[in-house]
């Protein structure tokens, strides 16, 4: 008997484990790094940049908290010490030494203890280190354009969908209609550029942004840990039609992306050779709006 219920309890166990490994899979599987109603806080951790993120806001928070109440109980103690009924005789003293070291000495510790730490991300965030893909990004009013120049050097534009074509699922103001795919894992060099005025690449959930500037290359990266897909959008104000600038990541196996890659290869073929023309034209188009408006 005692055997029998130990074979079961290590069944219901070894059961539990398995239910437990195709949850953590779905969870995995159904990543999605976007807005919610009613959210506070950051976005959930979908990489390596992000965590550090998520780790340095809460030290910089606590910092905030402790500040808050030492503050708040400093206040405290003054008014009930230094009232005029407790206290109806003023202190004639106009300098403390010891004091004015201290709240001088302090403040600068805490400003080193945020600025170390801080340093060390914007570092740690500014460039890959052996990157697996180079992805070039740039912003267009208003639109994005990716370049895969390690994967047949095909490129594609990602434009906005609309309102009376989103499809179930999709969501306003966030989807386009075609998204960026980039391999789960990997760590992927992005170079951004600016086609007319300066734009921003922000991924909230993979701890990305990178302004894209006329003129200019400036490199980060980003990398992905968990399928799924990842919204953001340009922050940087651009424009009139500025909101009309989302970003979608798609984060995807190696054998998928394989896939796509040889889809895309296909598809877009034809706009290595026009892309030069395209953006002529944005710049045209750019500069015929501008004399309209003055």
């Amino acid at each position: 008997m005692i055997g029998r219920i130990g074979r079961i309890f290590g069944l219901a166990v070894l059961a539990m484990a398995g239910l437990a490994k195709l949850g953590g899979a779905m969870a995995q599987e159904a990543m999605v790094g976007a807005p919610h109603a009613w959210g506070m806080g950051l976005q959930a951790a979908a990489g390596p940049i992000k965590e550090r993120i998520h780790d340095f806001n809460t030290l910089v928070f606590w910092i905030i908290v402790v500040i808050t109440i030492f503050v708040a109980l400093l206040l405290t103690w003054c008014l009930v010490k230094y009232n005029h009924k407790a206290n109806p005789v003023p202190s004639q003293n106009s300098h403390n030494t010891p004091l004015e070291i201290a709240w001088t000495v302090i403040p600068v510790l805490i400003l080193l203890v945020i600025a170390i730490p801080s340093f060390r991300l914007i570092y740690y965030q500014d460039r890959a280190r052996d990157a697996d893909i180079t992805i070039n990004v740039t912003g267009r009013q208003w639109y994005w354009n990716y370049a895969f120049p390690d994967n047949g050097n095909f490129n594609f534009d990602s434009r906005p969908v609309a309102d009376s074509e989103l499809r179930p699922g999709q969501l306003r103001n966030l989807d386009v209609d075609e998204p960026l795919v980039i391999p789960v894992g990997r760590t992927v060099r992005v170079m951004t550029h600016g086609a007319d005025v300066i734009h921003s690449f922000f991924v909230p959930s993979l701890g990305i942004q990178r302004y894209s500037i006329p003129g200019r290359t400036l490199e980060t990266w980003m990398k992905a840990d968990h399928v799924g897909t990842f919204y953001g959008q340009c922050n940087q104000i651009c424009g009139t039609n500025h909101w009309f600038m989302p970003i979608v990541v798609r984060a995807v196996p190696q054998a998928e992306f394989d896939a796509w890659v040889a889809s895309a290869r296909q598809r877009f073929a034809a706009n290595g050779a026009e892309a030069p023309v395209q953006a002529a034209a944005v710049q045209d188009e750019t500069i015929r709006l501008a004399a309209a408006r003055q």
